[in-house]
């Protein structure tokens, strides 16, 4: 929350900042409040590409004063530098944030002249008069050690490397256990301890005794079909060669043997008698 003395032309004045500022250019600059506090900013500048400060991100923090915009700025380096216009403690020395400020100004083109300022320094004007004495005298020594204190201070952190990737779990599907029959073997089906239903005897009308066995389904009708349409194609085939003499095949066929054995009409046969009988 702004200071209480903070008057209404201070708040529209930064108001009219804030929305200025969505439409210029910025580039790498980050110009911004911190959090809902609109007297307390936070700026992120590069160092300006051909200086010895390239490479480098140094922030800086800005406080305004309650009169503002008729009162300078207060700004300091967040980040170290090695530089003559700017102290250990981060602060600095230049004109626009001292006697030369103008409420023309804002507060984008003072982080402007702050940039410009790492460019071309100010040796006439030194806030760290031993560094502009090493500036200019001995250049080459002053850009080496600006250049270790880029390195060393302002080099931007890497990014986080992003997290590895969950392992993927690759589940292997249970080996097949069961056992298909073949297709030679599904013809035939065998059935186990299935119970048989006792039956009689023939001869002598005992009933026996129930009892569990294998029994076999075999599909043979297939096989039964084929011999007769066989046989149906061997006939048609003798009928169209030649003519059959129907007569012998009545006549061979007037008697037929039938081998009996067993009883019959209450009469005993011993085994290998036969017994004719006449149509």
């Amino acid at each position: 929350m702004p200071p209480p003395v903070a008057s209404r032309t201070t708040i529209k004045r930064i108001h009219r900042e804030m929305a200025d500022l969505k439409k210029e250019d910025l580039g790498a600059i980050k110009l911004a409040p911190i959090s809902d506090n609109l007297f307390n900013w936070k700026a992120t500048m590069p160092g300006p590409e051909g200086s010895v400060y390239e490479g480098g991100v140094f922030e800086v923090d800005i406080t305004l004063p309650p009169d503002y915009p008729f009162s300078a700025p207060r700004m300091s380096f967040c980040t170290r530098i090695y530089h003559m216009n700017i102290s250990d403690k981060g602060g600095i020395c230049i004109d626009i944030l001292k006697h030369n400020w103008s409420p023309a100004l804002s507060l984008f083109k003072v982080i402007l002249s702050l940039s410009s300022l790492l460019t071309d320094p100010n040796p006439k004007d030194p806030l760290v008069p031993s560094i502009a004495t090493e500036y200019v005298r001995n250049r080459a020594q002053h850009d080496r050690t600006a250049r270790q204190w880029t390195q060393q201070y302002a080099q931007p952190r890497p990014p986080p490397p992003p997290p590895p990737p969950p392992p993927i779990a690759i589940s292997t599907p249970p080996p097949v256990s069961a056992s298909y029959p073949s297709s030679r073997a599904r013809g035939k089906t065998r059935a186990t301890s299935i119970p048989c239903p006792p039956h009689s005897s023939a001869a002598g009308g005992r009933a026996s005794s129930s009892r569990t066995g294998a029994i076999v389904i075999d599909d043979s009708d297939d096989e039964a079909s084929m011999a007769r349409r066989s046989q149906a194609r061997k006939r048609k085939r003798e009928i169209e060669g030649g003519t059959i003499d129907l007569s012998e095949q009545e006549s061979s066929s007037e008697r037929r043997r039938k081998r009996v054995t067993g009883t019959r009409e209450g009469t005993t046969l011993s085994q290998g008698e036969v017994i004719v009988i006449d149509d």
